[in-house]
């Protein structure tokens, strides 16, 4: 309890720190605020009313990630995510587009201005469609708007306040990230998450303790904590590749000796794709149970197969999602990690890998270490992308078992992770301990933050 509160004094005492700290906190507390201020002409009480449908319907997993927000229809309804969905729209393009590809690799800052600049244009366009959707959808519940409201008003201010909502929440974001401290859009995510998880604890923990279930509730905590500690284990996962350097000058100049078998290594991550992948198979898994809203026809019961895909506990839906989630992860790890660049690297720097030749024979290693160490990074991101139905089929509450898994646990696990890494470099670079007694918080280096460079 010392060393915490000796730390937490440190902490305080740098002025840099502690003023990022408090304005990261300043914004958190806005964008909180804008949570709970809904649109013109919506009726609260009766929106909340018709919200109530339970924790297994596809929009109970939108609502968790705006912190409660869109089931208010509040100005920050949408979020984030529009940001977040433009921001992998450039990404990927960036992987298929030449135009694209030459903005990010090769024209430096001011191909990362032109890129911020088309993402925010991008953001726009999708906050526009999302919030028309948006509108349409609390139309369609029953006294969620109020009758003597003019349709036309309803959506000139729905969709200003929406669109505003989210550009707004996109601004605190990148001013987070560079006057606060940690990655400020991944950040906005995390306070969205975790704003639902106090409620849903807290109504665990009732109903363990109305039905007896005192063993039960300190099981599910300890099997939490082990989730926890498997999920960071894997996020800071590396392989490292020892590569030695044929020959190295070192000393001043004039007096340069060469350095013969000086040794240093690539890091290969075992889950390189981070939460990348969960993301677009959750996106492709919003598509069956909005398809089958379009092709039914009114009063016309969807099919079993329908049905079960938009539940996020049933069998089908959870088996096509554990697919889905092994395949992007090696989609996407084989567009980030690029052994002939890294081949190419290695002989630009006249290094090697030690029984290995240059070259091809470099590049051929690096791919199948690739694959082999992806193999068991993409098996646990789809475990643990389902882990949270299988927590809930054993009578966990289901908004508590969002939390043992999926997206959540890995952006709250990457997040923290990152943070505390920013905060620890302050104290260490001021001589101060470091957050942890031994080794060093290790963050998410070496995979870009959701929303990074942009």
């Amino acid at each position: 309890m010392n060393k915490f509160i000796e730390t937490i004094k440190n902490i305080w005492s740098i002025k840099e720190l502690r003023e990022r700290i408090l304005y990261t906190l300043l914004m958190l507390l806005i964008f909180r605020i804008g949570s709970f201020i809904p649109i013109a002409g919506v009726n609260s009480k009766a929106l909340e009313a018709a919200t109530q449908t339970g924790d297994q319907s596809i929009l109970g997993l939108i609502n968790m990630f705006t912190g409660g927000a869109f089931n208010q229809a509040a100005i920050f309804a949408l979020g984030i995510m529009p940001y977040i969905t433009a921001s992998i729209i450039i990404q990927l393009l960036g992987f298929a587009v030449p135009y694209f590809q030459k903005l990010q690799q090769k024209e430096g800052e001011s191909g990362r201005k032109k890129l911020t600049q088309i993402t925010r244009l991008l953001t726009v366009a999708i906050t526009l469609v999302q919030g028309a959707g948006y509108l349409t959808y609390l139309k369609s519940l029953p006294g969620a708007i109020y009758p003597s409201l003019s349709p036309s008003i309803f959506w000139l201010s729905g969709i200003i306040l929406l669109s505003s909502g989210t550009m707004f929440a996109m601004w605190m974001g990148e001013k987070i990230t560079d006057k606060g401290i940690g990655n400020g859009v991944s950040l906005l995510i995390t306070i969205g998450i975790i704003a639902t998880l106090p409620r849903e604890f807290a109504a665990e923990v009732l109903a363990r303790f109305g039905s007896g279930g005192l063993f039960l509730l300190i099981v599910e905590l300890a099997f939490f904590f082990f989730v926890v500690l498997v999920t960071v284990l894997v996020v800071q996962g590396v392989r490292r590749i020892p590569i030695q350097f044929a020959k190295r000058m070192v000393g001043r100049s004039g007096a340069n000796m060469p350095s013969a078998g000086a040794r240093d290594y690539i890091p290969l991550k075992v889950n390189a794709s981070g939460v990348m992948p969960i993301i677009f198979a959750q996106a492709i898994m919003f598509l069956p149970p909005q398809l089958s809203t379009w092709l039914t026809a009114d009063g016309e019961t969807p099919g079993n197969f329908m049905m079960a895909m938009s539940d996020w506990t049933s069998l089908p839906y959870n088996i096509i999602f554990f697919l889905l989630v092994v395949v992007f992860t090696y989609v996407y790890t084989a567009l980030l990690v690029n052994p002939q660049q890294y081949a190419e690297y290695l002989k630009r720097q006249n290094a090697f890998i030690p029984g290995i030749k240059p070259g091809k024979n470099t590049q051929d290693y690096i791919d199948n270490l690739t694959t082999r160490i992806t193999l068991p990074g993409s098996i646990f991101l789809g475990l643990i992308s389902i882990l949270p139905a299988i927590i809930a089929r054993f009578g966990v509450n289901q908004g508590f078992a969002i939390f043992f898994g999926g997206t959540s646990l890995l952006i709250l696990v990457a997040v923290v992770l990152d943070t505390l890494q920013q905060v620890e470099s302050y104290l260490l670079m001021r001589k101060y301990d470091g957050l942890v007694k031994s080794g060093r918080i290790k963050g998410r280096s070496g995979m870009q933050p959701i929303g990074a460079g942009m």
